[in-house]
Order: C-alpha cells, then structure tokens, then sequence
C-alpha cells in the first residue's frame, strides 16, 4: 500500500510540473504574442473600437491587481498564470492625457544612479546602471519612480508565496518604463533588496530610446543571454524617438575627437589651421544643439510638470542628449500584405504603433498564420 501511494504521489507530482511552466531565455513569439493580449485584458471596450482590435485577450493570464494611478498619468497591473507560476508585470502606455504626453516630452537626462525628490516626503532612490557615464530620460525615471515602490512589494509579497518568475511587458511608453523598471530590479536584487533567484524577462514592445549608450551597454549587459526583447514594426516611427544628438563628451574617454590638438600639431601649418577651423564649429554647433534641447526638454517642461507634481524637485541634468537602442532587437518587417493592409498615411501617425499591428505582424512572421 505505500509503494501505490508513493507512485501515485510521483504520478501527481509529474503531472503538476510538466504543467508548471517555466521562464526560459530566448525569443519567444507565443510567449510574446500572448503580453500583448494580456496588455488588452484590462482595455476598456471604447479603446477597442477606437483602435480596431480584433485580436484575443490573454489565453493563460489572469488580473490579479491594477493600481492606481500615480505620477504623470502612470499605472500598472499584475497578472499571475493559471498555473500559479508566473507573475506578470504589464506597464501602461501613453494615454489621451496631457500628463501623460508631458512625460514623454520631459526628455532631458539624468544620471542613471541618484534620487527624485517626487514630493515633500517621499525620495525616490534609484540605480538603473552601474556606468557612471549611464544616463536616461527623466520623464521615464519619474514614471517609474512613482510605480517601483509599491511594485517591490508586490512581487515580495508573490514570492513569499512560490512566485519566483517574472515576465515584465509595455508597449509604447510602457515600454520605455518596462527598460528602467528592469533596470531598477536587477540591481535591488544585486543590493539584496529583492531575493537572488527572482528570474526577471523582459518584452519592450514598440519602445522609444530609453538612455544613452552607455545605459544602453549596461541593460544589454545585465540581461545577457536572451532575457529582454525590444519588438519594433519597421513602419513605427515612435521607437525612433527621443530626439539624438551626438557630441565629442559623449564618448568614451580614451577617444581621437574629445582633444585633436596633438593629432592636429603633426599637420602642416595651414592644413592645421582649416583643420582646427572645422573642427572648432562641428564641434561647437553640437554642443550648442545639445544644450538647447535640455534647457526646452529639461528646464523648461519642468514648469509644467511641477503644475501636476506640485513638490516635484527639479534635478541636475546630465549633459547629453545621445540617446540610444536597448534589448536584443526584433524587427517586424511589413511585407505587401501588411502595407496594403495599413497604407501610410499622415491623417493617421500612429497607424503602425498600436498593437494590433504589432500582433498581426508577429503573428505572421513567426507564428505563421
């Protein structure tokens, strides 16, 4: 008798972990295809007729907490699967809200290790690289700032009861968010904040340019061997955004442009002297375009965002506008019937941002249907 019921606990025990699913790294298209369903679980009916989805809500997620709203316009939601084995962080995109554009438009940079003064009482401390050259956009480190703290606790408070997986999921500013919301957990569990086999997976869907390059390099590196993802339509003009602008500081110290004064003496004399001449205003001219973009981007918008976050303290900007890609990419390329199916049009911008596109698309390139 206790040999069969050894067997059938065995039996039981296969059964519940073959079930089980598991986080691996990887590309993976189902998976996916599956966060922008769960993005539209919690989508009103008046967003679906707005933008004409017709595709499927999440098959295997369920809504376990939505939050409220906080910053500038921000929210998000917690699904957990029906396996009780996967949590799922999903990072609400822009929406038809003037803070909630305000937050995108707020592009200066800040250095990607610091604190936000967010109100009279509460500090936001914050490591989202471990570069000290790293740096990111401040409208998206507010958003996440007045996400992250209430964030931790849940995904504490699942793990205590078996939740070790984390899938992280935005689309459009969302996943601007889903970038340094990854960032920010990587290294609260690296400070012991959050437990060491927490296992973190990250989809940055249709995402604009979270930071500089060597923000870029350090999210990259941290989420090494397949773990993040940032899905882009060809067509999308959105993940093109913020505005770039590369200057001499922007490089890394040990490089030929940052001083040519030596490289200049070894050239004839009026050779050096037209060589110095364009130097001195290529140079010039960026440094100036850089500093005009964080005075509107950065001091400027911060007035009108104090109109909404009142004790918002105004930060130092980092001087760079150099923003760059992150996460492995993965190109939707349109072919014939996606370009016959959405024609280009300047009546309509965000055409090829929403994520119908984005589903039909993956669907058709590596799903097959």
């Amino acid at each position: 008798m206790r040999y069969i019921t050894c067997a059938i606990l065995a039996c039981l025990l296969f059964l519940y972990t073959t079930k089980a699913q598991t986080l691996s790294p990887g590309f993976n298209a189902e998976e996916y295809a599956e966060m922008l369903r769960v993005i539209l679980s919690n989508a009103d009916t008046a967003y679906l007729q707005r933008h004409s989805i017709t595709m499927p809500i999440a098959n295997d997620y369920h809504l376990a907490y939505q939050a409220p709203e906080t910053g500038l316009r921000n929210q998000w939601s917690l699904f957990v699967n029906s396996s009780n084995t996967i949590l799922v962080i999903n990072l609400r995109g822009t929406v038809n809200a003037f803070p909630s554009w305000l937050e995108n438009f707020y592009s200066a940079m800040i250095p990607a290790n610091g604190s936000l003064q967010l109100d009279d009482s509460t500090v936001f401390h914050y490591r989202f690289a471990a570069d000290p050259k790293a740096a990111v956009h401040v409208g998206w480190a507010l958003g996440v700032g007045s996400m992250a703290p209430a964030i931790t606790q849940k995904i504490q408070a699942y793990y205590n009861k078996g939740i070790k997986q984390l899938l992280i999921i935005g689309h459009s500013q969302g996943g601007a968010l889903a970038f340094l919301l990854t960032s920010y957990l990587h290294y609260q569990v690296e400070a012991h904040a959050l437990p060491e086999d927490l296992l973190l997976k990250t989809y940055c869907s249709a995402a604009p340019k979270p930071g500089n390059l060597y923000y870029a390099y350090d999210y990259d590196f941290i989420t090494r061997n397949g773990w993040s993802f940032t899905v882009v339509n060809a067509a999308d003009w959105v993940p093109e955004t913020p505005f770039s602008i590369q200057t001499t500081r922007d490089y890394t110290t040990v490089n030929p442009f940052t001083n040519v004064a030596p490289l200049l003496k070894k050239q004839p004399f009026f050779i050096r002297l037209y060589l110095k001449h364009v130097y001195s205003r290529l140079d010039k001219t960026t440094h100036e375009a850089q500093t005009t973009y964080t005075q509107y981007l950065g001091k400027t918008l911060y007035k009108e965002v104090k109109k909404y976050l009142p004790h918002f303290r105004q930060p130092v900007y980092y001087p760079s506008m150099n923003y760059m890609r992150a996460g492995v990419p993965i190109v939707l390329q349109p072919d014939e019937a996606y370009r016959k199916a959405y024609p280009d049009s300047t009546q309509h911008l965000f055409m090829h941002h929403g994520i119908q596109p984005y589903y039909e698309l993956v669907e058709r390139i590596y799903l097959k249907k």
